[in-house]
């Protein structure tokens, strides 16, 4: 039997494992993505003032399929890029929960909660590709769509930050924050590391919905706005009041949103 002390060394070495796998990863999915994003064109310059997103179109020696590979894989370096700092913390709690049910292998099982958190991401990613490919073909061919996508760009933010006002993503943020599931797990087995990780995932996806709207419309290749989106949705996990941030992103939102629409509506 191992002494107490032993014990706690090891778990001690345990945690700093996890911590320096997180930042790495943490660096290399974030210098990952700036190369690539910065990389690309910065876009089609469109009717109305406004710039498409090289992610949707496809390059002349792109197949269909290779376009799809390749939006999938960026999708998911900028997932992990801006998820991995408040993962941390939901993947630390449930450590710690395993710890304290008697389970003293956690890496396996912080691993496969790992990847059904992100599952649920690529899941994501892989409904908003289609739509993101039929939207900007559409945008292509009608000058009126085209001419429109500032206003709606501005009405899509002002739905974003009304959600970050309601109380459905008060109720969410709770369950993102302080899963049920994670004090309740006892288990470390794959089954229940793959379930808890989707889990997160699912709940981390709803509590970001207004979030990933900002993303979409405004650039998912727009490095500066991947930033501001990572820090608010980190702040929103770490911080003592995460209800606070939340509803101050959501005002902020709003604002931004009357001015893009007023600003699209007047005449050039």
């Amino acid at each position: 039997m191992p002494s107490a002390f032993e014990a706690v060394r090891s778990d001690a070495h345990s945690d700093s494992t996890f911590f320096v796998t997180s930042g790495l990863l943490f660096i290399a999915s974030a210098a990952t993505t700036t190369l690539w994003t910065s990389s690309m064109d910065s876009g089609m310059a469109m009717l109305g003032g406004w710039t498409m997103s090289m992610a949707w179109m496809r390059m002349p020696t792109q197949t269909w399929l290779g376009a799809a590979a390749s939006f999938m894989g960026m999708w998911l370096l900028m997932m992990v890029a801006m998820m991995i700092p408040s993962l941390t913390g939901m993947l630390m709690g449930y450590r710690r929960a395993l710890r304290s049910a008697g389970t003293a292998r956690l890496g396996g099982a912080t691993v496969l909660a790992g990847a059904g958190y992100f599952l649920v991401w690529m899941l994501v990613g892989a409904a908003v590709y289609p739509l993101g490919i039929a939207l900007a073909a559409t945008e292509m061919r009608s000058e009126a769509v085209s001419r429109f996508v500032p206003v709606a760009t501005g009405a899509v933010l002002l739905i974003a930050g009304c959600v970050q006002l309601s109380g459905w993503k008060a109720r969410q943020l709770v369950l993102c924050r302080d899963s049920p599931q994670c004090a309740a797990m006892q288990s470390a087995d794959a089954r229940s590391s793959w379930a808890h990780g989707i889990h997160l995932g699912v709940h981390c996806g709803l509590c970001c919905s207004g979030y990933m709207m900002i993303l979409l419309v405004t650039g998912v290749m727009n490095l500066g706005v991947m930033v501001m989106v990572a820090a608010a949705i980190t702040i929103e996990r770490l911080a003592p009041r995460p209800l606070r941030i939340a509803r101050t992103a959501g005002m902020i939102v709003i604002a931004a949103a009357v001015i893009a629409i007023v600003q699209a509506l007047l005449p050039p």
